[in-house]
């Protein structure tokens, strides 16, 4: 596919923001999506605190974010330019497709939601419709997370496991928290008997293979 010139392309393209930490990802993202005639990535993030602020900069009309990203994930980053960039719509592009993120991409407010291994023409056309106020949602995905059900942990029991999965100790989490010990073990206890697992750790782990985390 050849790049079209600058003098030929339309004077109205799709402005991009892509927040991507790998590097090479980025960088051939950006090419591929530049050679479509319509499109100018106008920004390029490598981490997920810079998202919201590089938005409010380059005022892109489409944000395409990964979920894992160092600093902040990508879809905390989506539910705050909901607020501060309004006119931003979002585009959730990840590795990992699996139902609970998805759930948690469209409670954020995204538009959109694809796996990396299709093709750059459909994630293309994926950017188009969801600046036309459509919404774009993998098919497969979409049939798993109806499958899979809502995420079954509450925000504090999702918290004490996101804190306490690096082997963190009851006290360590009770600080992090501000929280009695005893208060963090009972939302680790319902967090395990939820994820049908043994112990804190192995609940972490399946919490995070689903996105509950």
């Amino acid at each position: 596919m050849d790049e079209m010139p600058e003098s030929r392309r339309p004077a109205k393209c799709v402005r991009v923001l892509l927040a991507e930490d790998q590097g090479m990802m980025r960088g051939a993202l950006a090419l591929l999506l530049g050679m479509e005639p319509d499109i100018e990535v106008v920004a390029q993030v490598g981490a997920g605190d810079e998202i919201v602020r590089t938005a409010l900069t380059a005022r892109p009309d489409v944000a395409l974010l990964d979920i894992e990203l160092p600093g902040r994930s990508g879809l905390d980053a989506a539910a705050e330019l909901r607020e501060e960039c309004p006119d931003c719509r979002v585009l959730i592009l990840t590795t990992f497709g699996r139902p609970g993120y998805l759930r948690r991409a469209m409670e954020a407010g995204a538009a959109g939601f694809l796996v990396k291994d299709g093709p750059v023409e459909d994630l293309a056309e994926a950017i188009r419709q969801v600046l036309r106020g459509e919404t774009v949602i993998d098919p497969a995905l979409a049939a798993a997370a109806l499958s899979a059900g809502p995420n079954p942990l509450t925000p504090r029991e999702a918290d004490a496991l996101r804190a306490s999965a690096d082997g963190a100790t009851i006290a360590d989490v009770a600080a992090a928290l501000h929280l009695s010990e005893s208060t963090v073990r009972n939302y680790l206890s319902a967090a395990i008997g939820k994820t049908g697992t043994r112990n804190r750790m192995e609940a972490a782990r399946e919490a995070r293979r689903q996105g509950w985390l």
